[in-house]
């Protein structure tokens, strides 16, 4: 396969895996921002918003304060924004394009039907009450992708790919928004365990489809060691960073073998991998979450740059 091919698949699939999970955020966002104010967030829930997503910085350059109407401009409909959820749509439908063939017809009408779905859609920010719907549209692109992908693609090297943009979106996602919660989210004057942790926590849950898995897993109210736990350790869970990793070692694997070459990609997969499997939840709040979760992403972007450097360039 040529690398630019492979480099349109990864990329395609990284863009509508993160527009998926910018989706979860703002709704994530929108919940707690309903929230009543007796359970006395000191918080701006738009800022943690734009925190969990990484663009603070940008947003900034552009608004003065982080508010409803600002923020769901800036990450679902802004021209300015590179990582807002229609640029991330256009491309993602912009690398299709390039490896149209490559697709199964499934994969492109998923991808370019929401695409020309998304220009009848007013470009700006909706009004937060009629957002959920566009939130739900843009999940439900991703799982039609996602499904088309696995249900008709050949298990070849253009699928492998595919998976792997997938999951290090995937990883990295699921790694900013736990961290996020312990650094940005919680108040410093509010109680770990208190009313408006337990909220935020079942919404950074939600956000993720984790709700009822953790009630499965654990059988217990929510508990912030608990959750770390299956959002990270936990292979069962679909989104933690061991299932992550789990899918991003096979399919490296699986490319290794038919190039008949492994590289510093499959070194350092394994080595991320390991490190997961022999971690305990008790040892990683020991030496510090947010250590812990940004030696991870660190790792996980040098990753995404040895498989660039290995198959992509």
């Amino acid at each position: 396969m040529l690398s630019r091919t492979a480099d349109s698949l990864f990329w395609l699939s990284r863009y509508v895996e993160r527009a998926d999970y910018l989706a979860r955020v703002l709704e994530a966002a929108t919940r707690l921002s309903a929230l009543p104010k007796a359970y006395g967030s000191g918080t701006n829930e738009w800022q943690s918003a734009l925190a969990t997503a990484g663009c603070s910085d940008l947003f900034h350059r552009f608004h003065d304060e982080p508010t409803a109407a600002t923020v769901i401009d800036f990450l679902a409909f802004s021209e300015d924004n590179p990582a807002s959820i229609r640029r991330c749509l256009e491309i993602a439908r912009t690398n299709a394009r390039a490896v149209r063939t490559a697709l199964t017809a499934e994969m492109w009408n998923a991808i370019n039907g929401a695409w020309l779905e998304l220009q009848q859609m007013p470009n700006k920010a909706s009004d937060p009450d009629g957002l959920m719907p566009f939130l739900d549209w843009v999940k439900e692109v991703s799982l039609r992708f996602d499904g088309s992908g696995y249900r008709t693609m050949l298990r070849n090297d253009a699928y492998w790919f595919a998976r792997l943009g997938i999951f290090i979106e995937r990883a990295d996602n699921t790694a900013r928004i736990l961290d996020v919660k312990y650094h940005v989210l919680l108040p410093e004057h509010a109680a770990v365990g208190g009313g408006i942790d337990y909220a935020q926590w079942s919404a950074i849950l939600r956000a993720v489809s984790a709700l009822t898995s953790y009630h499965w897993v654990y059988r217990q109210g929510l508990q912030p060691w608990l959750i770390a736990d299956l959002l990270i350790l936990n292979e069962q869970m679909p989104r933690s960073l061991a299932a992550c990793y789990d899918a991003i070692v096979g399919n490296l694997e699986r490319l290794g073998g038919a190039y008949g070459r492994h590289g510093e990609s499959q070194r350092l997969a394994r080595s991320i991998h390991v490190q997961l499997e022999n971690s305990r939840i008790e040892q990683i709040f020991q030496g510090g979450l947010h250590e812990f979760i940004s030696t991870f992403i660190v790792n996980n972007n040098r990753l995404g740059g040895a498989i660039a450097t290995q198959y992509l360039s």
